[in-house]
């Protein structure tokens, strides 16, 4: 692979809005290449469960006013009229959907009438800088969320709603929305993870033997890292406003959990914040490796410079052809038997001593 394709494999995504400048708000204009939604409906009582995958609507309406909870999840914001039809059968705010299909929504909580908008951001995949815009409903008995694509988020949530398990049949949909912020959440640790053995293995490769392509790495991990970042600040904020503000559809007993998830996030964002100054101080860290290794190269090249300079001084004198018939002070080694062998081992001297002088001062080798 080229450098430039290895430069523009990961690329941080920049999203477009699809409304013109000056468009009236609440303009509803889906992404052409967003996937048709899947639609789940679940609702239940602390005796029962009704589960399916749906595809009229007319569905939804019935079950809504039949179960003391129901819970809609859309998956895939490809089709507008869907969304517009579960605006219309829970009274939702144009406003509000056009944050559901524009996904590049900071993590927010806004109280509108009759129910509580709550947006979240979970990590698809942290290392391709790409998170994921979950947008959560909640109403006096219902619970209505919308996912970008279809994804295993919510599979611990479902089958606990399946189980039966610990309050999730007996509680209210508050319990459910608590539910599923905590799976959202769930979802950054994972990520903080692979980010720590990544961390790891770049400073032993930057220790063992740096190289150019230890560059890129760092690059990618700190962009991935700062793509955490920005979806993790606000969402510690939208954990604070759920646990600690009077929201008519929150209990508080169900506070307490949400306080659980707001230590969670901190938690979270503590480790981001650990872990981006350790990236930051991977370049330096390489820098100072590289550095290191340039000067026992250059450190060599000098020793073997300091003992070539008096071998060639040797060479160069013997090198000059005075003729020793014009004066008997010009070079007589010319005509002596062992001149030759005496200029070779005067060399070998000269270099043994220069080498063991290093030795001795300890030039030669690595410092300890």
């Amino acid at each position: 692979m080229s450098r430039r394709n290895a430069r523009s494999k990961k690329h941080v995504p920049v999203f477009s809005r699809r409304s013109l400048p000056g468009s009236a708000p609440g303009t509803l204009i889906v992404d052409p290449e967003a996937p048709r939604p899947v639609i789940r409906i679940m609702s239940f009582g602390p005796d029962k469960v009704v589960e399916k995958d749906i595809d009229d609507l007319r569905t939804v309406r019935t079950l809504f006013h039949e179960w003391p909870v129901t819970w809609i999840d859309v998956a895939g914001l490809g089709d507008l009229s869907v969304i517009t039809s579960l605006g219309e059968i829970f009274n939702i705010h144009r406003l509000a959907l056009e944050d559901v299909i524009n996904v590049h929504q900071r993590p927010k909580v806004e109280l509108y009438k009759g129910y509580c908008y709550i947006v979240l951001r979970s990590v698809v995949d942290a290392e391709e800088h790409r998170s994921e815009q979950i947008s959560i409903f909640l109403g006096r008995n219902f619970v209505l969320s919308f996912r970008e694509r279809s994804g295993d988020h919510f599979d611990p949530v479902i089958q606990r709603v399946r189980e039966g398990t610990g309050r999730m049949r007996t509680a209210g949909p508050d319990h459910l929305t608590y539910a599923l912020i905590d799976a959202v959440i769930d979802s950054y640790f994972p990520a903080l993870e692979r980010f720590g053995e990544s961390i790891e293995g770049i400073e032993d490769a930057i220790i063992a033997e740096p190289h150019n392509a230890l560059v890129s790495r760092i690059h990618d991990l700190r962009q991935g890292l700062l793509i955490l970042r920005r979806a993790a600040w606000p969402m510690r904020e939208a954990m604070n406003i759920l646990f600690r503000d009077p929201i008519p559809f929150i209990d508080d007993e169900e506070r307490i959990y949400l306080r659980d998830c707001y230590d969670h996030m901190v938690q979270i964002i503590d480790l981001l914040e650990n872990y981006r100054d350790v990236a930051s101080g991977l370049m330096e860290v390489y820098l100072s490796s590289i550095s290191n290794r340039t000067n026992e190269i250059m450190k060599v090249l000098t020793i073997l410079t300091a003992v070539f300079v008096p071998l060639t001084l040797i060479s160069g004198i013997y090198g000059m052809n005075f003729s020793p018939q014009a004066s008997p002070y010009n070079m007589p080694e010319l005509h002596w038997r062992w001149g030759y062998p005496f200029a070779l081992g005067l060399m070998a001297v000269v270099a043994t001593a220069l080498l063991l002088y290093f030795h001795f001062k300890g030039w030669l080798g690595s410092q300890k």
